[in-house]
């Protein structure tokens, strides 16, 4: 019976069928769930990308953390369409730095719950752990932020930049063509970016013993038009004038004119704007037809004339002396090294147009020829009007303001361009941030740096201050992003030749004022009547120390401070030497000073410890890249300029 049973056939085929759709049930469900698991991970992938895409959006216009990551998931989750967001998992790694591109990172987890799959493993005798457990993916996105870059060019325009390299080039040269290729390699680059307005911009600050803004700010209201700066009437005494009819008077802090002497102007105010404007010079000295007349000169005993000559009636002709060429003074501490607001509520805060006093030495005279004056010198470095001959000491000369008041003779010497009142200002104006992506904007920057002409002492932290200005989005100039604007950077990069000097007089100082006039004024009579020297308050320099020295060492505490508070702005701060040895004590200093100054890259490594980050500082010396496959070392102003380049090239926008 038992043989017969196992001898029979019959059901086998029922039976191989039952086997046989175990695995085929398992390859349809494990089919079946793969196709939806691999949709549900597309969507998933899809909304994780577009979440992205919005964040950054979000992310550039300065939202903050909180407000990030809830927009984030929310976004997400909107996009997932048919796919359970309670099955997902959002995590949002915001970029570290705070300002300037970085990455945006995403992920999302996905935990599908098969659909058949389970049937098929109870019937495969799996665990029932196995059985409900979720099938979890994982997808990233990676976003890098289209950066924007906003680039003050602050370069020396001092004397020293007309020497000549060991290559026979001119430093100001070498400057020029480096610069002009930095801006062109980033614009070039930037090109390729359609949509991102404005992608690369840059200012450009000359500087040399001060800054122009440019005369057409005037009237700007950070700029001091009342005359209420500290630092406005610091080398005037509007005391001196004092006739009975043309006087000036004090009221709420601002001089006016005041007597009938005046005429039409009586009430209106004094400063160095209206001195400008008040300044006169003769243009024409035309004899009257008809008045000659003979004047004896010395009698006889019996009292006709032993000697006479002639003279003659005039009718002259007056028009304006000089105006202002836009060169400012610096700030007093602590607003000299910030990039604080200027603001008519705190006059210190404003900014104060250059004016050079007439320093005393030239008086011209009558020669024998009535039409002719002639000087009398007394050896000041900047005498250029003539002095009030009731003044009797240097200071008194210096400082004596009825003289402005008096036409300037026709036969006076013409002063040129940084002479005069506008002693010290020697460079062009400031050009304005501008979108180097466009020809008109490309040409603007290139005419600006040709434009450069060498004149003038060296004062760094000055130009370094207006290179941070020109970028900042608040005034002086306002044409910045908004500092919190992530996906910006703002970046001030500094080259000089030169340590910091500022004029020392010596024992030729006639008015006692211990230096040149420049951003600082001079060092006496001293800031806001504390007899110290404004370029000397706010640093541990010696404050009755007339050296050069000391003058150099408090214009570097300056720049250091400059630098510290920049740099904490989030400003990028490149420094360039041209032409400085470490051998040298003075130059060794400057260099060290520039080096302190510089940020740290965020890209590149120190080559001598890795470690640390580099340091954005670059020493050129004079000489021209050497010819192409040599093996030589290129520590040329071109290379360095090209290495700053890719260091920018790295900040700016990429997908």
């Amino acid at each position: 019976m038992m043989r017969g049973f196992l001898a029979d056939r019959r059901g086998n085929f029922a039976l191989m069928t039952v086997v046989a759709m175990v695995p085929l049930m398992g390859g349809l469900a494990f089919a079946i769930d793969f196709a939806e698991m691999t949709r549900e991970k597309q969507a998933v992938g899809n909304a994780l990308d577009a979440a992205g895409i919005a964040t950054a959006r979000e992310l550039a216009s300065g939202a903050k953390e909180a407000d990030l990551l809830a927009y984030a998931k929310t976004f997400f989750e909107a996009n997932l369409g048919s796919v359970n967001p309670a099955d997902t998992q959002l995590s949002v790694v915001l970029p570290a730095n705070q300002v300037g591109g970085g990455t945006l990172k995403l992920s999302a987890q996905l935990n599908y719950k098969p659909i058949f799959f389970p049937v098929f493993a109870r019937l495969a005798g799996a665990p029932e752990a196995a059985v409900n457990a979720d099938v979890t993916f994982e997808t990233k996105s990676e976003i890098r932020l289209k950066n924007t870059l906003e680039v003050a060019l602050v370069l020396d325009n001092s004397g020293s930049m007309d020497n000549s390299t060991a290559s026979g080039q001119k430093r100001i040269d070498l400057l020029k063509a480096a610069a002009k290729e930095l801006v062109k390699t980033l614009a070039d680059q930037a090109k390729l970016i359609k949509q991102v307005e404005k992608p690369v911009q840059f200012s450009l600050v000359p500087f040399a013993a001060s800054v122009n803004v440019g005369p057409d700010n005037a009237g700007a209201d950070w700029m001091d038009v009342n005359g209420v700066s500290p630092v406005h009437q610091e080398n005037f005494d509007w005391t001196t004038l004092n006739a009975a009819n043309k006087s000036a008077e004090k009221r709420g802090g601002i001089w006016y004119k005041k007597g009938t002497g005046w005429g039409a102007e009586e009430g209106q105010m004094l400063t160095r704007y209206t001195l400008y404007r008040d300044m006169k010079v003769v243009t024409s000295h035309e004899r009257v037809a008809g008045s000659e007349r003979v004047v004896c000169d010395e009698y006889r005993a019996n009292g006709t004339c032993k000697r006479n000559h002639k003279e003659y009636d005039y009718v002259d002709s007056y028009g304006p002396f000089a105006s202002w060429q836009g060169c400012v003074e610096a700030r007093p501490s602590p607003y000299n090294t910030s990039d604080a607001t200027a603001s008519s509520d705190n006059p210190a805060s404003l900014f104060v147009p250059m004016f050079a006093p007439d320093e005393p030495g030239n008086h011209w005279y009558l020669t024998q020829d009535p039409d002719e004056l002639a000087p009398v010198t007394y050896g000041a470095a900047n005498s250029w009007w003539n002095d009030d001959p009731t003044s009797t000491t240097g200071r008194a000369r210096q400082q004596n303001m009825a003289k402005y008041f008096m036409p300037r003779p026709i036969s006076a010497p013409v002063l040129g361009k940084g002479a005069g009142p506008n002693y010290g200002c020697t460079t062009e104006a400031i050009t304005q941030l501008t979108d180097v992506t466009t020809e008109d904007g490309l040409a603007a920057i290139n005419l600006a740096i040709d434009n450069m002409v060498p004149n003038g002492n060296t004062d760094v932290p000055e130009g370094m201050a207006w290179g941070w200005r020109s970028i900042s989005h608040s005034e002086p100039f306002s044409t910045g992003r908004p500092e919190s604007e992530k996906g910006n950077d703002k970046v001030v990069i500094v080259l000089t030749d030169g340590a910091n000097t500022y004029g020392d007089l010596g024992s030729t100082d006639p008015a006692g004022n211990k230096s040149t006039y420049a951003a600082y004024g001079y060092l006496q009579p001293g800031y806001n009547g504390s007899g110290i020297g404004r370029l000397l308050t706010g640093t541990g320099a010696g404050q009755f120390d007339y050296t050069s020295g000391n003058y150099t060492a408090a214009l570097d505490e300056h720049m250091s401070t400059l630098c510290d508070h920049a740099k904490a702005a989030d400003v990028l701060v490149i420094t360039v030497s041209l032409e400085l040895r470490t051998t040298n004590t003075g130059e060794n200093k400057a260099i060290q000073a520039l080096k302190k100054c510089a940020s740290d890259s965020r890209f590149s490594k120190d080559p001598t410890d890795p470690s640390k980050p580099k340091k954005l500082y670059f020493n050129a010396d004079g000489s021209v890249p050497p010819p192409a496959g040599s093996s030589l070392p290129d520590n040329s102003l071109k290379a360095k300029f090209k290495e700053i380049a890719n260091e920018l090239s790295n900040l700016r926008i990429s997908s």
